[in-house]
């Protein structure tokens, strides 16, 4: 008698696509498992993905706006789930696997920096001699070394893949690996202006004109048009592309939040001290890297004292930072009794 999960590999065949994956066609783990009895191997990988230490961390990470004031601003986390869920969509209605989608949605920046890009790139300059950080590189060591102590969370190939490629060219192999990378391009331009805005960074009205006739006047119909037009280019071309029209309005869009909000003065003055503080954390460990946990002083111990630092520095919430650095760097405030 078949099993739940068999029963629902079976159901896999009427509901995904020929160009979909099929669990039961996975190229499987770097480190073979006996399968589950109840969940198919993407379905474990969504379990291990959001019970993991560094998907916790993202609630505390930032998306563009650093310590923002006020409780509606994106976080990436709740830029995780939005991408996931855009990419979900999307994958549902091209006939693709909606388990392996999610779960590459939600690894895809399990390895971001605090204080988001402007931490990314803190750490690429510090990493300059040694290649650099990207963060979908670390999103992807983070899965195969660093979480459970080491042993990693021994994800399927495809979701590994997945996660490596949401950002950096080539693109996935598979299409619903492509569907999370374009479903993360939705999702922020569409939240970081609505998160702008908010600020009061800038205007809705000052979004370029046609952009707002293209895809739309206000942020959940710019999101469903996209969505919509994703979908009707369908799988065919073996590529998960939007048309040209909209296509060519999202890269409106995407230059004018470069110029109108990532340059922005402010934000690019906040970058700053961001640069600084994460040098000054960086250094101060390369220095003493007694001063870290033992899981670290191993992997400097097997792999140098920065890629050490790095995965230290990488991991850490926006609090997290600034209570480090504080502690090492602000005198700490006494009395005399």
């Amino acid at each position: 008698m078949a099993n739940i999960r068999e029963k629902r590999q079976e159901l896999e065949e009427l509901l995904i696509c020929p160009a979909g994956v099929r669990s039961r066609d996975s190229a499987g783990r770097l480190r073979p498992e006996p399968e589950d009895q109840v969940r198919t191997c993407f379905q474990r990988d969504i379990d291990r993905i959001t019970h993991s230490k560094a998907f916790r961390r993202l609630k505390q990470k930032t998306q563009v706006f650093l310590e923002p004031e006020g409780d509606h601003y994106r976080t990436r986390l709740t830029h995780t789930l939005e991408v996931t869920r855009i990419a979900r969509t999307i994958a549902r209605a091209l006939m693709l696997n909606e388990d392996l989608t999610e779960a590459i949605g939600l690894g895809h920046d399990l390895g971001h920096t605090p204080f988001g890009h402007a931490g990314e790139r803190a750490l690429n300059q510090m990493l300059e001699d040694s290649g650099g950080f990207r963060h979908y590189e670390q999103s992807l060591r983070v899965v195969d070394v660093l979480e459970k102590d080491g042993r990693g969370l021994n994800l399927t190939q495809e979701v590994r893949e997945g996660i490596l490629r949401h950002t950096c060219d080539p693109l996935s192999r598979t299409l619903e690996g492509q569907v999370v990378r374009i479903a993360d391009k939705v999702a922020y331009i569409n939240h970081d202006v609505d998160d702008a805005i908010r600020s009061g960074t800038l205007r809705g009205e000052e979004i370029p004109e046609n952009v707002r006739r293209v895809l739309g006047h206000r942020y959940s119909a710019r999101i469903d048009t996209i969505v919509r037009d994703i979908i009707d280019q369908g799988t065919d071309s073996g590529v998960i592309r939007m048309s040209g029209q909209v296509a060519g309005a999202v890269e409106e869009f995407s230059d004018f939040l470069y110029r109108r909000v990532y340059m922005n003065p402010v934000v690019k003055g906040e970058e700053r001290k961001v640069l600084g503080l994460l040098a000054g954390i960086f250094d101060y460990f390369v220095k003493n890297p007694a001063k870290m946990s033992a899981e670290y002083r191993q992997i400097a111990d097997r792999e140098g004292i920065s890629r050490a630092v790095a995965d230290y520095v990488s991991g850490m919430t926006d609090p997290y930072a600034i209570e480090i650095h504080n502690s090492i760097f602000v005198p700490m405030a006494w009395t005399v009794k």
